[in-house]
């Protein structure tokens, strides 16, 4: 198969200026271009543009896969939404990055599967709510970034984990959808959820939010409205949605103990036998079972042709002689039937009336080959 290479870039937080899309068309003239994107593959030739320096001055989201496995999403935040002191406890290697400049924080992931399958060919759509998930102050994306540096053996195995985000058993969609598009090995997360609370469902409803928005001060209001009317962003709310939930999360709310990388691929390692093992033995079962029915097929089939044996004889003569390898097949499973009939009448005669079907068709080489591959 040839070269491909896609990218998408989207704005999600202010659509682009006129001036901004002709600068980008200089890029690319069959590149789909629009106030809120950049979209173009390429099967020869390559990208001219720097998705680093794009991510700073044009878009939000960066959204990147090739044909030979490698896969790259860049996320650009407010600095005010995505803490860099706090992105750093979490993305600090090649596969998993982040840089701060000019008030924002891009957050970089890097991973790759070289058994690429065009029926797996993923998409942004699935990843988007990612971006607005860890502007709410769901931490579990970056978790998800430690976890590809673990992964990759980027980190010491004394390293010592961040802090587990809560939720990590029970992820959103998009956030599956991060894992899957990463290759995060599904035994490494499984281990790592089990020091992860169940997620805290704390969204306010009307009556809590009023009453909270109620304490703030005249000054906190008139500065928030300020900035939805003059900025048009949705940052601002994002903000405030961050700051409730930091209010009124449990400050005692205990942190579990925190693994050592050795640990944490050890526990991976032992969950990745027992999946195998109950895995073996829901295979086995199920064989057990096919087997069972099988059985009882056969055992109904042969009750019903039982007392008939030499209608299936005279039928078996006929078949041979039309020489078609169809009637051959025919043929010899109904030998195999008679076979089984005949065992289990203990009558014995079956191996003397085959002898003499062979000699009587012993140039009929292809059934005489079916024969011995029935092990008749």
């Amino acid at each position: 198969m040839s070269e491909y290479q896609y990218y998408e870039f989207q704005a999600i937080d202010r659509p682009l200026t006129e001036q901004e899309t002709d600068e980008l068309r200089q890029y690319s003239t069959r590149a789909h271009i629009t106030p809120t994107s950049f979209i173009n593959h390429y099967q020869w030739g390559s990208f001219k543009g720097n998705p680093d320096q794009w991510m700073e001055k044009y878009f939000d989201v960066f959204f990147y896969f090739a044909n030979w496995g490698t896969r790259e999403l860049k996320l650009r935040f407010p600095s005010t939404l995505l803490v860099p002191a706090i992105v750093g406890q979490y993305c600090n290697g090649r596969s998993a990055s982040a840089r701060a400049k000019n008030g924002k924080v891009v957050l970089s992931f890097s991973g790759g599967n070289e058994d690429f399958e065009w029926d797996d060919e993923p998409r942004l759509s699935t990843l988007l709510a990612v971006r607005s998930e860890l502007a709410s102050g769901d931490l579990r994306a970056l978790y998800i970034g430690w976890l590809l540096l673990v992964q990759h053996g980027e980190l010491s195995e004394d390293d010592l984990e961040p802090p587990v985000p809560p939720g990590l058993n029970e992820l959103s969609a998009a956030l599956h959808g991060l894992a899957d598009f990463l290759c995060i090995d599904f035994d490494l997360l499984h281990a790592a959820a089990q020091a992860s609370a169940p997620l805290r469902h704390d969204e306010p409803g009307h009556d809590e939010a009023f009453r909270w928005i109620a304490q703030l001060t005249t000054a906190e209001k008139d500065a928030l409205l300020t900035r939805l009317m003059i900025e048009d962003s949705r940052t601002g709310i994002s903000e405030l949605r961050q700051r409730y939930r930091k209010e009124h999360s449990a400050a005692t709310e205990l942190q579990a103990p925190q693994r050592t990388v050795r640990e944490l691929l050890k526990s991976a390692e032992t969950a990745a036998e027992d999946r195998q093992r109950i895995e073996t033995e829901k295979r086995k079962r199920e064989k057990a079972r096919k087997e069972r029915e099988a059985a009882l097929a056969r055992e109904i089939h042969l009750n019903g042709i039982a007392g008939r044996e030499p209608e299936l004889w005279n039928r078996i003569e006929s078949l041979l002689a039309t020489k078609q390898p169809k009637s051959y097949d025919m043929a010899v499973n109904l030998l195999v039937d008679l076979r089984e009939l005949d065992l289990r009448g203990k009558q014995n005669a079956f191996p003397a009336r085959l002898q003499s079907l062979r000699h009587a068709h012993v140039n009929k080489t292809s059934f005489l080959r079916w024969l011995r591959e029935q092990g008749l």
